[in-house]
This record gives structure tokens, sequence and C-alpha cells, in this order.
């Protein structure tokens, strides 16, 4: 298990040994896949891979994970964190459309991020 090097997600590099080793000391199992279902009922997310598309599998055992809320150095956004409700109220339009946007909003920063690394490995090599 590591963050991500920005703080706004987290990996797991191996995931039979995360199984094995640490979901047992914190839940009463031992399954990732459980694990990945308690993951979405709290709104965390799996990171997709954006050169592979998702489409392909990644060639590293690495499962990446954010959520809104989780964000290295901001505690005070973890009570927002919160199991969702079966049968909640369904969202009015407008928070819908607002979710979307800041999905999407959240999605050009990774890309940006990831940019700008790329960048700045580039601007190193070339010193």
């Amino acid at each position: 298990l590591s963050p991500l090097q920005n703080g706004t997600s987290f990996h797991v590099f191996d995931q039979g040994r995360f199984a094995k080793e640490v979901l047992p000391k914190y839940f009463k199992h031992n399954n990732m896949a459980s694990f990945v279902r308690q993951l979405n009922m709290y709104g965390f997310r799996k990171v997709v891979n954006i050169e592979q598309g998702g489409l392909v599998k990644p060639e590293r055992d690495d499962t990446e994970f954010q959520h809104l809320c989780f964000l290295q150095g901001h505690e005070h956004l973890l009570e927002h964190i919160k199991r969702k409700v079966r049968g909640a109220v369904v969202k009015t339009e407008e928070t819908k459309m607002r979710q979307e946007d800041l999905s999407r909003l959240l999605y050009e920063v990774q890309i940006l991020r990831s940019q700008q690394e790329n960048t700045e490995c580039q601007v190193q090599d070339m010193k």
C-alpha cells in the first residue's frame, strides 16, 4: 500500500500479499474483492490507466484508488467519506451536473499533473 506522489490516491502494489498480510489485521476477512467492494461502498473509485484506456490488463499487480475527500494533508475532509445508503433519495439534476463537472475537472487535473511530471523529467534530462 502506498500513497500516490501527489497525495490524491493510494496504490496496492501486491494484491495477494496485501490480502494475506494487511486485510486480516483490520477486517474479518482476507478477500481483496470484498475490500474493493467496501471501498466502493464508501465512494472510492479504481483509477484507470489513461494510456491503456482501462481495456488492457496492466503488466504489474498495481491497483490505484481515489476519493474526492481522500487527499494527503487534508485530514479534515475524511469526515465526508461515508458509507452510501441503500435506497437514498435520488439526487437532483443540478447536483448530478455539479458532481459530473467536479469529476471531469479532477480527471483533467490528474492528466495535467501527469503531463507536468513528464515535462519536468524531460527538462531534467535536457540539463
